[in-house]
């Protein structure tokens, strides 16, 4: 199968034309929001894209691969920037706080009311945007019927970028928390904004405020992390038909799984791929992309127009199983197939449980263990993806279960969980299971993984300390995979103590003694079944035609492991902006972002864990003689008994420092 390309579509039923206009909220505060437009007398149903990224620079390119064609197709379609983001008015808060979500039921309503709607809305997105829809549909207005949300989370405490079995998420909630500052810190287009864009930029800068101690506070599942998971709504509050999209391996696939199971069948449907976080329908690694936009296209066309088409006979979940990597060469796409199931749970799903053997064994896992993890929400980078896991099963106890040669291959889909018996060495740990994919020669690779913060064995909504010198039986699921393990390949089971930077370490590095005798390994097994799931190929409208002037710098790696031999000391450095330089837009801005993620840990003990983040944006519209740049610090150090952060915050117009402010602060380690 050769890799899938995106197919530019320039001809659409509708002409169309976009413009940009202020939204307004019952307080009176303006929304920045850009509208394509199909050019029809007829009213036509809206499609509202709702995030903090800035339509005029940052998702711009984003945004016209898929508004313009949802326009051509004979919708209004929308994007929206929060309030206190972009040139939107009003002040920034939290994610997903009470005012942003009423504002996007504001919004929705406002839409409903135009002359050019027929009443009816959709709501879609990826990421913050489709967590949004989510949230909002739970508030259930009215005229929001369908919802399109690919790679959310219905649950911000444990299936997102803050924390993973009560754990903190070293490599999550510090990189989201820097980046949330440093992106809120950019200031209002002058352009769009108008001049009254200085006087709102240094007015936000002054409320703006690191995250990073406010999620550090919250170290159970309490009721701010309860507020806007949808899970917690319950579910059932949404009303609107929701298509529930899911790419791997990031950490959003589980909130998939939980939509089509807990909403009625009538009004859901799941798509579990292989994509980054990103949209479906672009070509990015691990692929293959879909025709991502044709299949929503169906999806809006039953709901908002009442289309007699098929798409709610499609089954209920459609997933990718893929094969492992070894197979790939050249131009191909990597192995899998598309696979469907009526229901979830799903009748063609059986649980195999695979007992442990051996005698008890003594886990105490390095503090490296877990550089090979891979990004922890892959965007389609070259090195996003899990390296060769051999180095991270070295300090792991392994259990293998061989697939004979001669047998059939060994097909997953759902959650794995593992039951363990551990004797815990100290009141505090964590223990990490990652299953695996070995090779006949070797080569170990990472399939799925899970954690348990040892306090959080009753519930993520308390911490209990572990008994010493009682055994304990840990019982924890791991994310969401579809996976073969052909004929000939182990499925492996590591088991470790330690796993940085995904998972920042307790205090105590004594690590447990596992008891194999009183622990399993249980695998959603999935039968073979003959399966007709086809998409068709990608398609998108035409590109915004952003340009990216060279550069004389070398550019960083987009993750580097750096080992101090003499100190003992392992840095892993990370890029999230690698290759992205700077970009030139048609309407004469430059923009331009370099970031550099820091985690290092040594082997001296739990406590050498620190995380530091720099950012540096810059914005610059020559024909303006507008020039301005934000440079962010952040960083976070622990002791036994609290997490310290520090930020720092400078902001440029013109080469001199209108706004510079830092924040230290010490949160005490209740759990996380």
């Amino acid at each position: 199968m050769s890799k899938t390309r995106t197919r530019i579509r320039t001809d659409f039923p509708y002409e169309t034309r976009h413009e940009d206009l202020h939204i307004p909220l019952p307080d009176g505060t303006r929304l920045y929001a850009r509208v394509w437009r199909p050019l029809t007398d007829e009213p036509v149903p809206a499609l509202l894209e709702y995030l903090p990224h800035r339509l005029t620079d940052a998702t711009a390119p984003r945004d016209w691969q898929r508004h313009p064609w949802y326009a051509g197709h004979g919708y209004a379609s929308v994007r929206v920037d929060v309030r206190g983001h972009g040139n939107s008015e009003g002040l920034p808060g939290d994610p997903y706080d009470a005012v942003e979500l009423a504002d996007g039921v504001a919004v929705v309503n406002w839409l409903a009311g135009q002359e050019w709607c027929g009443g009816r809305v959709g709501m879609f997105g990826i990421g913050w945007g489709a967590t949004a829809a989510l949230q909002v549909a739970a508030l259930a207005p009215e005229p929001l019927r369908a919802v399109v949300a690919v790679g959310a989370t219905d649950d911000r405490y444990d299936d997102g970028t803050h924390y993973l079995g009560g754990s903190v998420l070293a490599a999550g909630l510090p990189a989201s928390a820097a980046r949330l500052l440093a992106h809120v810190c950019r200031p209002p287009d002058p352009r769009y904004a108008g001049e009254e864009w200085r006087e709102q930029w240094l007015t936000r800068l002054a409320e703006v405020r690191p995250m990073a101690p406010t999620w550090l506070a919250h170290q159970t599942r309490d009721d701010y992390w309860r507020h806007g998971s949808v899970r917690e709504a319950p579910h059932a509050a949404i009303r609107a038909a929701v298509l529930a999209v899911g790419g791997g391996p990031g950490p959003y696939r589980d909130t998939v799984l939980r939509l089509v199971e807990h909403l009625p069948q009538d009004r859901v449907r799941g798509i579990l791929g292989p994509w980054p976080h990103q949209y479906p329908d672009r070509a990015l690694p691990p692929g293959p992309a879909i025709g991502f936009l044709q299949e929503t296209l169906r999806w809006w066309d039953r709901h908002l127009k009442d289309a007699d088409n098929d798409v709610m006979a499609e089954p209920l979940l459609r997933s990718w199983i893929g094969g492992p990597p070894e197979r790939v060469t050249g131009d191909e796409e990597p192995p899998g197939r598309w696979v469907a199931d009526p229901a979830w749970p799903s009748p063609h799903v059986t649980p195999v449980t695979y007992g442990l053997q051996g005698v008890p064994v003594v886990v105490a896992s390095p503090q490296r263990t877990g550089l090979e993890a891979g990004r922890l929400v892959p965007s389609g980078g070259d090195a996003d993806l899990p390296s060769d896991q051999r180095a991270d099963d070295a300090g792991s106890a392994c259990f293998d279960f061989p697939v004979p040669e001669s047998g059939v291959a060994v097909d997953i889909l759902g959650r794995p969980s593992v039951r363990l018996t551990l004797l815990a060495g100290a009141p505090t740990g964590q223990v990490v299971a990652r299953l695996c994919d070995v090779a006949p020669d070797g080569s170990s690779t990472l399939v799925t993984r899970g954690a348990l913060n040892l306090s959080a064995r009753y519930g993520p909504d308390r911490a209990v300390e572990a008994q010493l010198g009682e055994w304990e039986t840990y019982v924890f699921e791991l994310g969401s995979a579809g996976h073969r393990f052909p004929p000939g390949h182990r499925v492996r089971l590591a088991v470790s103590s330690t796993y940085w930077p995904w998972i920042w370490p307790q205090p105590d590095a004594a690590g447990f003694t596992l008891d194999p005798a009183g622990s399993a390994l249980t695998l959603p097994v999935r039968a073979r079944t003959e399966d007709a799931v086809a998409f068709e190929e990608p398609e998108q409208s035409e590109p915004l035609g952003v340009s990216h002037p060279g550069t004389l710098e070398e550019p960083r790696p987009e993750r580097l492991v750096v080992r101090d031999v003499a100190k003992g000391e392992w840095r892993l450095e990370a890029d999230p902006c690698a290759g992205d330089g700077t970009w030139v837009f048609p309407d004469g801005l430059e923009y331009g972002e370099e970031a550099l993620e820091t985690y290092t840990i040594d082997e001296s003990g739990p406590l050498s864990a620190r995380t530091r983040a720099q950012w540096s944006i810059r914005l610059h519209r020559p024909e303006l003689a507008w020039n301005t740049r934000i440079q962010t610090r952040s960083e976070i150090t622990c002791d036994a008994d609290a997490f310290v952060t520090s930020d720092e915050v400078i902001c440029e117009e013109g080469g001199e420092i209108v706004f510079h402010r830092t924040w230290e602060e010490r949160i005490p380690r209740t759990a996380g």
